[in-house]
């Protein structure tokens, strides 16, 4: 055991962790980590502490020569955003309901009013009316109140109770997604009893007296699903299933028709699923799929049928079916699996039928007419799209009417703003209901977005997603190109929009998204071809994209910064590795990196190699985490910074930044998130020496 402090005597200085040494067998295999010491799961340790409060000091003082440009940038990014805006309203029963958000707060407060005429049927015209005439604003929970005192704030549900009275929502105080659940008056505010703690966020109403809840084991991995009546104590709870394999974890939701709530259990390959009748809650969970391995079942209702999305090893891209609900083991194919086309999701609605599919990489919305509530239910064909304007986008499923024909979903591009659309099903009109307001004379046609393919060693194409200023970038090499990825979980990595990166793309950056194998953008095999024994795929796949971009002349190798976070911090962790020579500076957000001590470890979240730090040249590299961070413990970045310091061969910068106050997803204010994108910015900007000098006066 060395016993070097673990704190540096100036801050001009990086701080040099001190190496104690700890053994770890398993499997006949001996691994010596000398800094296992930085873990502590009570977060209180003073030493640990210390260290952490050493390098966020060393971080400030390296950064403070660029802070007048982080808050110019911080600036620009505020500045484009209409601070006092309201979501597209979403009409459920006799209301409007929506978010509001107030000049200057970081909270969204939590609205709804009366629907005028709420007899006429809903239109895709349908406006609601905010006049002095109109029915008046009502707020039913203002998160700006809730978080006061509290360093993180982050409600993970809201719902609304069926007879719009009461409102049960969750929150977090900590970052560590270990929610309390609240029930309110909708119109009083007033808490109709002791909240639930030690929750999940996920909670559903079973009727407007009762709701199921989840909560968690000692790793975090929710494991029982619990019955719940107003006015209860939590001890009389009923538990509906506890899910003991710890390969499994608990998932809960609603029918669009609201005649049912599905718990379903699964592990990375297999999940199948319960249902509950709200009408019948003494029968509690009834079994709908079995457990078999290998085989994904995710279910919805309409009518006297479920529908089932099914996925197994011959029909990896899903395939739909149909059940009845008196048989549920008579089940008809609606949708047949295609190798070329992966089913995501359904969406039901009394009439139609959403599917939410993707091909070549891009996702698309297919609607089908369904035959009539009790007639038979037959092989679809057809179907008609909805068309897009961007050869790359991302579009999700929205909150829609279950007895209207009307769909409202989301739309985004890499130059297009968050917009939301509600689409006819019957006539195929679509109406833009709100788009993200974007302050500073944005105009999206200034924006170039395109696809481009890269091959990776075995042949493979690599979609990946650009988008550049085309009044400023020359395309000759001399561009500065950020270049994003992921690659995990089957996690789609679709183009979208974020205000915040015009204040690169306005400096002429170029930004770009791989879309490496292990996510899920070209189909399920896409995802299997860069997991497990196939993950090295993930990596050489995004050096692939790198060289493909300086071969076109996008960028050189000394232009080129590369960002990834969680997971994706695990892939800047591999490149850096395996080709520091490619990248001028890399950003590692809550990195994944210490992965085998993680995975051999059954106490910690989430989990059931650490990469070899080689005594090499390495990039201009900013680490972040977060101390309360449940999914990639704040340790484990810590843990690569430390074995970094003492490794590294060059003088390139080497920053880690640990915010105390957060969790997974960095900090919880919206104006908060914002000065993280300037100080990251700033960090890429000084690596590639473009921070503005001062003029003569300036300080």
């Amino acid at each position: 055991m060395t016993t070097m402090t673990c704190s540096s005597s100036s801050n001009k200085d990086p701080p040099i962790a001190k190496k104690e040494k700890y053994e770890m067998e398993m499997f006949g295999d001996l691994r010596v980590d000398n800094y296992y010491w930085l873990r502590d799961d009570s977060r209180s340790n003073a030493q640990m502490l210390s260290y952490l409060q050493d390098e966020n000091a060393y971080t400030e003082f390296v950064m403070s020569g660029t802070k007048r440009l982080e808050d110019q940038i911080y600036a620009e990014i505020r500045g484009r955003i209409k601070e006092e805006d309201i979501s597209a309203p979403v009409r459920r029963g006799p209301y409007y309901y929506y978010e509001r958000t107030l000049e200057g707060k970081e909270y969204v407060q939590h609205c709804r009013r009366l629907v005028s005429n709420n007899e006429a049927p809903p239109s895709v015209f349908d406006v609601m009316p905010t006049g002095p005439d109109a029915p008046p604003e009502h707020v039913i929970l203002d998160e700006n109140l809730k978080a006061s005192g509290h360093a993180y704030y982050s409600i993970g549900a809201f719902k609304v109770s069926p007879n719009n009275k009461l409102v049960a929502y969750a929150e977090d105080t900590k970052g560590d997604e270990i929610y309390s659940a609240y029930v309110i008056d909708a119109e009083t505010k007033t808490p109709l009893e002791k909240p639930l703690a030690g929750v999940t966020s996920n909670l559903e109403w079973a009727g407007d007296g009762a709701w199921l809840y989840i909560t968690m084991d000692a790793t975090l991995r929710p494991d029982k699903v619990w019955l719940h009546y107003l006015g209860t104590e939590k001890s009389n709870d009923l538990c509906l299933y506890h899910e003991k394999d710890d390969m499994f974890s608990i998932e809960l939701e609603a029918s669009e028709s609201k005649e049912f709530l599905f718990v379903a259990s699964g592990s990375k390959v297999t999940r199948f699923v319960f249902f509950f009748d709200i009408s019948k809650p003494e029968k509690g969970l009834m079994p709908l799929t079995p457990r078999l391995d290998g085989i994904d079942t995710s279910v919805s209702h309409r009518g006297n049928h479920f529908f089932i999305l099914r996925r197994s090893d011959e029909c990896f891209n899903s395939e739909l079916l149909a059940c009845p609900l008196d048989n549920i083991s008579a089940t008809t194919v609606l949708l047949p699996h295609r190798e070329s086309v992966k089913i995501q999701d359904v969406q039901l609605f009394t009439d139609h039928l959403v599917v939410y599919e993707r091909e070549m990489g891009l996702p698309r919305i297919t609607v089908f007419d369904l035959p009539p509530v009790g007639e038979p239910l037959e092989r679809f064909q057809g179907g008609r799209h909805v068309d897009f304007i961007d050869p790359v986008y991302s579009v999700d499923p929205s909150e829609s009417q279950f007895s209207s024909s009307i769909l409202r979903f989301s739309y985004r591009s890499l130059r297009t703003p968050w917009s939301v659309y509600d689409y006819d099903m019957n006539t195929g009109i679509s109406v833009l209901k709100k788009i993200e307001t974007v302050l500073g004379g944005f105009d999206a046609l200034n924006y170039v977005t395109e696809r481009q393919w890269a091959t990776a060693p075995d042949g493979t194409q690599i979609p990946i997603s650009v988008v550049y200023q085309k009044n400023l970038v020359k395309l000759d090499g001399s561009d500065p190109l950020l270049l994003y990825g992921y690659g995990s979980y089957e996690h789609c990595l679709d183009p979208s929009f974020k205000g915040s990166r015009l204040s690169l793309l306005d400096r002429g950056f170029i930004y770009a998204i791989a879309h490496i194998r292990g996510g899920g953008e070209m189909g399920r095999q896409w995802y299997e071809n860069g997991k497990l024994s196939k993950k090295n795929n993930t990596f050489t796949d995004f050096i692939a994209c790198a060289e493909y971009l300086i071969e076109k002349k996008y960028c050189t190798k000394e232009k080129l910064c590369i960002e990834g976070r969680s997971a994706g911090g695990l892939l800047i962790g591999a490149v850096l590795n395996m080709r520091p020579d490619l990248f001028k500076a890399a950003i590692a957000g809550v990195p994944f990196v210490d992965v085998l001590t993680t995975m051999l470890d059954p106490t910690i979240p989430l989990t059931t190699s650490e990469w070899e730090v080689k005594p090499q040249k390495y990039p201009a590299i900013l680490v972040t985490a977060g101390l309360h961070d449940p999914r990639v413990m704040y340790s484990e970045p810590a843990k690569f910074v430390a074995k970094l310091r003492a490794m590294k061969t060059d003088d390139n910068l080497l920053l880690f930044k640990c915010e105390q106050g957060a969790g997974h997803f960095s900090k919880s204010g919206r104006f908060e998130k914002l000065q993280e994108d300037a100080f990251v910015f700033a960090f890429i900007m000084k690596t590639l020496d473009m921070v503005p000098t001062l003029s003569s006066g300036e300080k």
